[in-house]
């Protein structure tokens, strides 16, 4: 079952899930057209796992519903599950096998055809071949991530669902892990990636941010930026990056950080934001200069706003 062009290869709405008292999915809906990808950002602990275990069928919403791939979110789960490839935040391929080991058994879990042939396939494409009789316990993050993604694409699913997949691993790494999810995008394959990385968040065609369960912004990066509602400033010359702590707190003002010897603010209400950096424009040594809020500027502003959903919070 193919879902018709233009139809969302994720199409889900007013998602619910509960642990005890505590609502950690509350009436979340996602709409993502096939071959988009979707960066998916929040703090943690804000449901993302859980919204993407529900949405590849290993959980089971407790309210609302939808489809994925053309399939009933819950009707469907098991053929959801077969054409999904879900890489969770922690490796979890067999450290004491290599990694041709490792490839050729979830082959075997998944009842492929052509084993060796996919293997040798997935090694080629993620540059894994002349690493591919190394045991995956010795291989450093950036090489245990591109052997997870192999693992997940080998049985050539039409959704990519990746939790935070390029943790603790370093620049060049990230780019070229990358560089993959956006070939596969090409190639027509839909993508769900959470993340902390702001600029991996405006690699992504749209962005989903969620806060203790609740969809609290989405667009494309631009989108967000231009209808935020906040007002940024920046302030270079000597000293201006000691103001941070001055005005982390001032009225006005929910963001102030500090980049080197610049200094970044942003706050809701324009007018308040002013006030609360006018007595620092008397020193003539420090430049202001009105600026775009950033993604992470928005995100903190959002995750201020949000209620937390912890029992007794």
């Amino acid at each position: 079952m193919t879902p018709a062009p233009g139809t969302p290869a994720i199409d889900v709405h007013d998602l619910v899930k509960r642990y005890g008292p505590r609502t950690v999915v509350d009436r979340f809906s996602l709409a993502v057209e096939q071959g988009r990808i979707c960066g998916f950002l929040g703090p943690n602990g804000s449901g993302k796992t859980t919204t993407l275990r529900m949405i590849c069928g290993l959980l089971t919403p407790d309210g609302g519903g939808g489809t994925c791939l053309g399939y009933d979110l819950v009707r469907d789960r098991e053929e959801i599950k077969r054409q999904t490839g879900y890489m969770t935040q922690r490796f979890g391929l067999y450290e004491d096998l290599t990694i041709r080991e490792n490839l050729e058994f979830v082959g075997r879990v998944y009842g492929l055809d052509r084993i060796r042939g996919r293997v040798d396939h997935s090694l080629e494409r993620l540059d894994l071949t002349t690493r591919q009789h190394q045991l995956a316990g010795a291989l450093s993050g950036g090489w245990k991530q591109r052997l997870a993604l192999a693992a997940c694409v080998l049985h050539e699913p039409r959704l990519l669902l990746l939790d935070e997949p390029t943790a603790g691993v370093d620049p060049k790494a990230r780019r070229a892990f990358w560089d993959e999810i956006h070939a596969y995008a090409a190639s027509g394959i839909t993508v769900l990636v959470s993340t902390h990385y702001m600029d991996e968040a405006e690699r992504c065609h749209e962005i989903a941010y969620i806060a203790y369960g609740e969809l609290m912004a989405r667009g494309t990066a631009s989108d967000i930026v231009r209808h935020s509602g906040l007002s940024a400033f920046i302030a270079t010359g000597p000293g201006a990056d000691r103001l941070a702590v001055k005005l982390r707190d001032a009225p006005g003002v929910s963001a102030a950080a500090a980049f080197g010897a610049t200094l970044h603010v942003c706050g809701p209400d324009r007018i308040a934001l002013e006030r609360a950096i006018e007595p620092y424009r008397a020193d003539a040594r420090i430049v202001w200069q009105e600026a775009e809020p950033t993604l992470e500027d928005i995100f903190i502003h959002l995750m201020g706003t949000a209620r937390d959903n912890a029992p007794g919070a």
